[in-house]
C-alpha cells in the first residue's frame, strides 16, 4: 500500500484545522504551532450527566390519543395536541467533553522556514518539522492502541529548552513532578471525574514548577499521556492521587508496536484513482488546503489522488476512534473541543451514528464494528428495554433519535424525538456484519438478542389503521416536515403515521429477524409471525412528481431541499429498492434530483449520503460530482467534514473561529463509504465491480470486502476492468458483473482471477 500523506504547510490556531491521532479510546488534535505546540486531548468516556429517570405512566396513553387523531385525518390537530401535552416527555442529554490542552512552549515567536505538518495515514503518525535559526526541529505524535498512550517526541539538531503546561476547566487537583504530572478533573455540571496523567522523558534537565515543568538543554523530549475515567474505573473515585509509570519500554519499542498494529489494519485495503488532470502540476506536492482551493476555484479541476486520500482518511479516522474494547464513534468521535461541543457530540441515531459505520465492512475493517455492537448490547439494549417497558408498556426495546453513554433511550429535545426507529436502524449493522462474514456464532450470541428485542417492540406496537394496514407511529420522517391546509393556510407538520422511512426500516427488520429465526431455529413460530406482520405493512408509493413519497399522503414538503433524504433509506444503506424494483428505482432517482434542484446536499453528511445513493443508481458521473462537491464545499483543509454550527462552547473560540461551521465526522465516514460503493457493490445477489465510476477516472483497488465472505481487488482503465481477483472465505459460487460484460457465475474454491 502506498503511504497516504495528508500534508499541511502551516500551523493553526483553530482546533478544526488540527491534525488528529487516535487509538479508539483516546484522541489528540495537534495544532502544530512553532512557538508553542498545543495538543488537545480527548477520552471517549468523559461525558457530563448520568443515568436519567425517563419513565412515564401516561406516555402510551398520550401516543394512543395522537394516533387516533391521525387515523381520523387530523394531522395538524394531532401535532398541536402533542406540542401542548407532551412537554414533560421530552428529555435532554448532557455533552461529551474534551480532556484538556497539553501545551509545550519552545520559542518566543512563530518565525521559521521549511515548515511541514504531515499525517502519515498508513502508519498513524503526525510529524511537524521546521527550521529556525539554523536548527532543524521535529515532533512526532501518535496514539497507541497496544500501549493505550498518546505519545509525542520532540527532537532538534541543537539543544533546546521547553516548558510544559496543562489547562482544563474544573480541575480539582494538579500535581507536578520532574518526570510528569497528574491532573484530576470533573465534568461541567456533575462530579464525573477523570485523570490526565503524563510522563516526561528527556536527555536534558526537567524541573517541576508551580504551574508546569521546565526542560533545559535537551536534544529530545518525550511525553506519554494516558487518561483514566471514573466511568470506566469507579474505584478511582476513592484515590487521593493516581500515578502513571511507563511500561518499561523505549520510544522505539512503543512506536514499532503502534506502527505494526495500525498499519496492519490500514494495509488490508486500498484505493488508487488516476486520471488525466490536464494540468502540468504534481498535486501530491501541494498541501491539502491548496488542493481543495483548486477544486473550489476551477469547476473543471480534477484531483484523483485527493479522492484516494479522502477514502484512506475515512479508514484512518475509523481505526482511530473505534476499536475492540472501546466505545463507538460519536458525532465527533474522539476529537472534540470544549465542554459543550456542537450537538453535544452525542450519539445521534437518526442517521449519524449509523453513517459512522457504513464504510467499516466494505473497507475490510469489520472488527472496528465491535465497539458499536458492544455499545448496542451493553448500553442501548438495557436502556431501550426499560423505555419499552416503562413508557410503552410493551416487550422489546426502543431507542429514539439520540443517546449517550448512560443508556439513554427516551424521547429527547422535542417532537423530533418521537421518532422510535434509532435502535431498529442500528440492528441493520449487525445483520450486515453477518452477511459479510457468515459468522453464525456472532449471529446467535451478539446479533440475535438485539435484533429480536427490536422486532418484539414493533410486533407489539404496530397498530391496524382504518385502511387495514399495520402502522407505525406517531413518528416523523427525520427531520423533514410536510404542509397541510388549515383554513386555507399552509401549516408545517412533522408528526405522522407510517412515514416511508418507518415502513422501510421496520419492514427490513422484520424480514431479517424472521431470517434469523429460520437460520438459528430458536423461535421459529415467532419468526413466522414477524413475516406475516411484515406483509401487512403499507406499500411504498410513487407521488405526483414521479418521486418516492415520503409520507402516506402525497404532501408538499415544507423544505423540498431538506438535508435529510430519509425515505431514500431503502435504496442505500438498505437494499430494498434495486433494479429488481424498477418503478421504485426510477422514483427514488426523481426524488434525489428534486432534492438537489431545491438546494439539497448542503451539509457534509448529507452530501456524503448522496454519493452512496447515486452509486446505487449506477450513476457514476453524479456520484463523482457529489464527491467533488463534498471536497470543495464541505471539507476543512485537514479533510474534516463540516456542518453549520449547532451550538458549540463560546469559552473555546480556538475551535471553529469565525467560519460558523462545526465538525461532524459522519460526513467523512459516509463520503468514504460512498466511494467504496462506486467501485464495488454486493447487496443484490451479485458482486458488481465498477458499478458507478465515470470514464475519466482510472485506477485500482484491492482488499475490499463483498457480502458472502469475498475479498475483491481490481484494476481498470477507460471504464473497463483490466484485471480482477476474488478470494473467498469458503468454497462458493457467485455471480459477477463488470461493465460491458454479461453476468458470470463463477465457482471459487479459494481464489479466482478474471
Amino acid at each position: 500500500m502506498k503511504n497516504h500523506i495528508l500534508h499541511l504547510s502551516t500551523p493553526t490556531d483553530l482546533w478544526c484545522y488540527g491534525t488528529p491521532v487516535g487509538n479508539g479510546a483516546m484522541g489528540a488534535m495537534i495544532f502544530g504551532g512553532v512557538a508553542q505546540e498545543r495538543i488537545a486531548l480527548n477520552e471517549e468516556s468523559i461525558w457530563d450527566g448520568g443515568p436519567a429517570d425517563t419513565g412515564s405512566d401516561r406516555f402510551a396513553e398520550k401516543l394512543a390519543h395522537i394516533r387516533q387523531l391521525f387515523f381520523e385525518g387530523k394531522e395538524y390537530e394531532a401535532e398541536q395536541w402533542a406540542i401542548a401535552n407532551m412537554k414533560d416527555e421530552f428529555h435532554r442529554v448532557k455533552a461529551y467533553e474534551f480532556a484538556g490542552d497539553l501545551l509545550v512552549r519552545f520559542h518566543e515567536d512563530d518565525t521559521c522556514s521549511c515548515y511541514r505538518r504531515d499525517l502519515d495515514l498508513t502508519n498513524g503518525i503526525c510529524t511537524v518539522a521546521y527550521e529556525k535559526n539554523g536548527v532543524q526541529y521535529k515532533r512526532e505524535t501518535f496514539a497507541s492502541y497496544p500501549a493505550n498512550l498518546v505519545c509525542s517526541k520532540m527532537t532538534a539538531t541543537d539543544v533546546f529548552d521547553a516548558r510544559i503546561r496543562f489547562e482544563r476547566e474544573n480541575m480539582l487537583q494538579m500535581i507536578w513532578k520532574n518526570d510528569g504530572f497528574t491532573a484530576e478533573c470533573r465534568t461541567a455540571t456533575t462530579d464525573n471525574r477523570f485523570w490526565v496523567l503524563a510522563n516526561v522523558v528527556t536527555d536534558g534537565t526537567a524541573c517541576a514548577e508551580e504551574n508546569g515543568i521546565s526542560v533545559v538543554g535537551a536534544h529530545k523530549l518525550e511525553v506519554y499521556v494516558t487518561i483514566r475515567t471514573a466511568w470506566k474505573n469507579p474505584e478511582l473515585m476513592e484515590c487521593a492521587a493516581i500515578e502513571m509509570t511507563l511500561p518499561g519500554r523505549e520510544w522505539e519499542t512503543v512506536l514499532a508496536e503502534h506502527i505494526a498494529d495500525h498499519s496492519e489494519l490500514m494495509n488490508r485495503s486500498d484505493i488508487r484513482f488516476t486520471g488525466d488532470c490536464a494540468e502540468e502540476v504534481c498535486l501530491d506536492e501541494l498541501s491539502v488546503e491548496e488542493r481543495i482551493i483548486r477544486l473550489r476555484k476551477d469547476p473543471k479541476a480534477c484531483d484523483p489522488g485527493l479522492l484516494s486520500l479522502y477514502w484512506a482518511y475515512g479508514k484512518y479516522l475509523l481505526i482511530g476512534s473505534s476499536r475492540p474494547g472501546t466505545l463507538p464513534a460519536n458525532l465527533q468521535s474522539v476529537w472534540s473541543y470544549g465542554l459543550t461541543p456542537p450537538w453535544n457530540a452525542d450519539y445521534h441515531t437518526n442517521i449519524n451514528l449509523q453513517m459512522n459505520y457504513w464504510q467499516a465492512e466494505s473497507a475490510n475493517l469489520g472488527e472496528c464494528t465491535q465497539a458499536l455492537f458492544d455499545y448496542m448490547n451493553n448500553q442501548l439494549m438495557p436502556g431501550g428495554k426499560k423505555m419499552a417497558r416503562e413508557n410503552y408498556g410493551t416487550r422489546g426495546m426502543v431507542v429514539h433519535h439520540l443517546s449517550d453513554i448512560y443508556r439513554f433511550a427516551a424521547v429527547a429535545d422535542g417532537l423530533w424525538g418521537l421518532w422510535p426507529l434509532g435502535g431498529a436502524w442500528l440492528a441493520y449493522h449487525m445483520w450486515e456484519h453477518y452477511l459479510y462474514t457468515g459468522d453464525q456464532e456472532f449471529l446467535k450470541n451478539t446479533a440475535y438478542p438485539y435484533i429480536r428485542e427490536c422486532a418484539l417492540f414493533f410486533m407489539d406496537n404496530l397498530q391496524e389503521g382504518p385502511d387495514g394496514y399495520l402502522h407505525t407511529g406517531p413518528s416523523t420522517s427525520p427531520e423533514n416536515a410536510y404542509l397541510v391546509d388549515v383554513n386555507g393556510e399552509k401549516k408545517a407538520v412533522c408528526l405522522t403515521m407510517s412515514s416511508t422511512m418507518d415502513i422501510e426500516i421496520v419492514g427490513g427488520l422484520l424480514d431479517f429477524y424472521a431470517e434469523c429465526e429460520k437460520i438459528l431455529g430458536i423461535d421459529v413460530d415467532n419468526g413466522c409471525a414477524a413475516k406475516e406482520m411484515r406483509g401487512k405493512l403499507p406499500p411504498l408509493q410513487v407521488g405526483k412528481h414521479g418521486q418516492l413519497m415520503e409520507w402516506r399522503k402525497d404532501y408538499d414538503e415544507a423544505e423540498p431541499g431538506h438535508r435529510h433524504i430519509s425515505h431514500a433509506f431503502a435504496l442505500y444503506p438498505a437494499a430494498q429498492i434495486t433494479r429488481n424494483t424498477p418503478e421504485l428505482f426510477s422514483a427514488i432517482e426523481t426524488t434525489l434530483k428534486r432534492r438537489l434542484s431545491f438546494g439539497g446536499g448542503h451539509t457534509g453528511w448529507s452530501r456524503a449520503w448522496l454519493i452512496g445513493l447515486f452509486a446505487r443508481l449506477y450513476k457514476g458521473q453524479e456520484a463523482y460530482e457529489n464527491v467533488r462537491a463534498l471536497l470543495a464545499d464541505s471539507t476543512y483543509k485537514n479533510l474534516f467534514d463540516t456542518h453549520p454550527m449547532g451550538g458549540g462552547d463560546p469559552k473555546y473560540p480556538g475551535a471553529f473561529g469565525a467560519e460558523n461551521r462545526g465538525f461532524q465526522i459522519d460526513g467523512n465516514f459516509g463520503g468514504a463509504a460512498g466511494i467504496s460503493e462506486m467501485l464495488l457493490q454486493s447487496h443484490d445477489g451479485a458482486i458488481t465491480i465498477l458499478p458507478a465510476v465515470p470514464d475519466f477516472l482510472d485506477g485500482e483497488f484491492y482488499g475490499l470486502r463483498a457480502r458472502g465472505g469475498f475479498t475483491v481487488s481490481a484494476k481498470w482503465k477507460n471504464g473497463q476492468v483490466t484485471w480482477a481477483e476474488i478470494t473467498s472465505d469458503h468454497p462458493a459460487k457467485v455471480c459477477v458483473r463488470m461493465p460491458g460484460q454479461e453476468d458470470q457465475w463463477i465457482e471459487i474454491e479459494k481464489a479466482v482471477t478474471l
